[in-house]
């Protein structure tokens, strides 16, 4: 069993320890379901290296059954085929804009605002490409567990301006891609991504 299999198991004994601390009512079986947590939030930190302290500040505390986090991203070409890309400032790599769901926005809305605000270039979707579980892809390990919308999305206007928290923003053809900030994009999934744009059905990736 390798490290990402250890850490999809931890973060599943994780997630039956928090859906107990949601529906328990017995006392007993709340301390039992609180103490599986403590111990997954342990092997968390044994695995990453990293103070206990710094995992328990890092989760919010659940109030409702878990679920995975939802990540959306916007998949833009020019008319050169040239892929729409945003340097993060976290990490000084590069990846297709977007970011996680915001409670109030439809997926497609989201898209669209992550675009502008990352790159400066304003689109419309055009229709969903992929529904991509990180976990099934060789990202690096974390702690959440994340659902990927990836729409491909037509430009409408605006121009090229990277956001206050990005470093950059430009098009790049897709063979020769700069370094990949691979916790949010993967060069497969660049390719599979270009593939399905192109593809003569209007298919949608899942998984």
């Amino acid at each position: 069993m390798d490290s990402k299999e250890q850490l999809n198991l931890v973060k599943r004994i994780k997630a039956i320890s928090e859906t107990g601390l949601v529906y328990a009512t017995d006392l007993y079986a709340r301390e039992r379901y609180e103490e599986l947590k403590q111990i997954s939030l342990k092997l968390m930190a044994y695995m990453a290296d990293s103070p206990i302290e710094v995992l328990q500040d890092f989760f919010m505390p659940e109030e409702d059954y878990p679920t995975p986090k939802v990540d959306v991203r916007g998949f833009v070409l020019n008319d050169r085929d040239e892929i729409l890309m945003a340097k993060e400032s976290i990490d000084s790599k590069w990846t297709i804009p977007g970011g996680w769901a915001d409670i109030g926005n439809t997926p497609s809305e989201i898209a669209n605002k992550e675009i502008e605000e990352e790159t400066g270039i304003k689109t419309e979707v055009v229709r969903l490409l992929a529904v991509y579980d990180k976990q099934v892809h060789p990202h690096p390990p974390e702690p959440y567990y994340i659902y990927k919308l990836i729409f491909l999305c037509r430009i409408t206007g605006g121009g090229l301006k990277a956001g206050f928290d990005m470093l950059g923003a430009d098009f790049f053809p897709l063979d020769n891609l700069p370094e990949l900030s691979e916790d949010r994009i993967l060069e497969s999934q660049l390719k599979h991504l270009f593939q399905l744009t192109k593809a003569s059905e209007s298919e949608v990736y899942f998984d």
